[in-house]
């Protein structure tokens, strides 16, 4: 039986199906794209999500090695980020008064070698970026393994789709020689995007994962889900669509072509609408119980371990979504928080120098990321989502 256009998915319960729709795609002109042919087809849509339910997973011992040195002793990944590139340069010249040009290379590694100092002593790990990281990197402490980088600071605005790149004087194997325990790739994705424009993006994927399976390291995915509309991402209708995106991001990324080792993930609610939330304001776009179901579904569709993101949340709001996750039960295995712990910080170096910096993260952002690590208590091993043991 023929096989549908690239970049349609179609779900187990509809391929019976396809012999139906053939004379559709017969008509397909080899230039439309394969969305107007769906459109054709009002009776076809997203396959709903399924649950992941995994057979153990073998990992290779280098992949292994990598994994324990992001960890901690509990097998739960407590990491911070300061990755940021062009958007900590445009706080700090914003926080400063002066154009973003003036924010040099040596001012961007200062920041991230006192964040880096000054934080990793109470992290499993840190998340740097090769252009202006590797002395952060150096400057992490010896109980913490390094992810590091391997996409251009944000993503094409040329063409519609909110495409990847890659840094271009970068490779796996360059991230390996440089100290990496992990390769992060971040993605702007939704399920609910033009067909071609996420089969792109899933090629794209597949040749990172390709490349960090030679070098037996793992690969550490970021997606953060957009309104493929334009809405906006903080408001309260993409607030009620937020969960689907999530899931079914979760769903995708989860099957093998892509050899993908760890999730990174946004929390599938945005806690601002959560009803009765610490952080409540006032639009309710779920109930608490309904919050904590979409952790759980969310969780159930994923068949790798997952961490969340901060998203450039504040520390309460990060706090308060992860108590939900507790809540809830989900089995994720930790975090990546980056602004969340450190972002107040931005305006104090800015204004006040380095030495002010470094006395605001010894008092406050050893308590924000503090903080973060007394909330993921309910967080559970990596390699328990894969049915392996450290000793595997």
């Amino acid at each position: 039986m023929p096989v549908p256009p690239f970049g349609l998915e179609i779900g187990v319960l509809e391929v019976v199906a396809w012999k139906s729709l053939q004379p559709a795609f017969s008509r397909l002109d080899p230039l439309e794209n394969v969305s107007a042919a769906v459109d054709r087809m009002p009776h076809i849509g997203p396959a709903p999500p399924r649950a992941c339910h995994n057979n153990p997973v073998k990992l290779s011992a280098g992949k292994m090695k990598r994994m324990k040195a992001l960890a901690n002793e509990r097998g739960v990944i407590a990491a911070t980020a300061m990755d940021q590139r062009g958007n900590l340069q445009m706080a700090l010249s914003t926080a400063r008064g002066v154009d973003v040009h003036e924010i040099t290379p040596a001012m961007m590694s200062e920041f991230k070698v006192a964040v880096s100092r000054i934080l990793t002593p109470h992290a499993s790990a840190i998340l740097l970026d090769p252009e202006f990281g590797l002395e952060a990197g150096r400057a992490r402490a010896p109980n913490a393994g390094l992810l590091l980088a391997y996409e251009l600071s944000g993503y094409d605005t040329t063409r519609a789709g909110r495409l990847p790149d890659l840094l271009p004087h970068v490779s796996v194997k360059r991230l390996v020689d440089w100290g990496a325990d992990a390769v992060k790739i971040l993605i702007y994705y939704s399920p609910f995007d033009d067909a071609s424009v996420n089969d792109v993006k899933h090629a794209f994927m597949e040749r990172i994962g390709a490349e960090c399976e030679t070098y037996e390291i793992p690969f550490f995915l970021e997606i953060v889900g957009y309104d493929p509309k334009g809405g906006d991402e903080k408001g309260l209708e993409y607030a009620r669509h937020k969960p689907e995106i999530v899931k079914r991001s979760m769903e995708v990324f989860s099957r093998p072509e892509f050899r993908v080792d760890v999730l990174k993930v946004e929390v599938p609610i945005n806690v601002e609408f959560v009803e009765g939330s610490a952080v409540y304001r006032g639009q309710k776009a779920y109930t608490r119980e309904e919050a904590r179901k979409h952790f759980r579904e969310a969780a159930a569709m994923a068949a790798k371990p997952f961490i969340y993101l901060s998203a450039g949340v504040s520390n309460p709001q990060f706090i308060e979504s992860l108590a939900i996750a507790g809540e809830s039960g989900a089995d994720y295995s930790g975090v990546l928080c980056g602004r969340a712990t450190w972002k107040e910080g931005i305006p104090v170096y800015a204004k006040q120098g380095l030495k002010a910096l470094e006395e605001w993260l010894q008092r406050d952002g050893v308590r924000n990321i503090n903080a973060v690590n007394a909330a993921i208590q309910s967080a559970r091993p990596w390699y328990a989502k894969l049915g392996i043991s450290v000793a595997d």
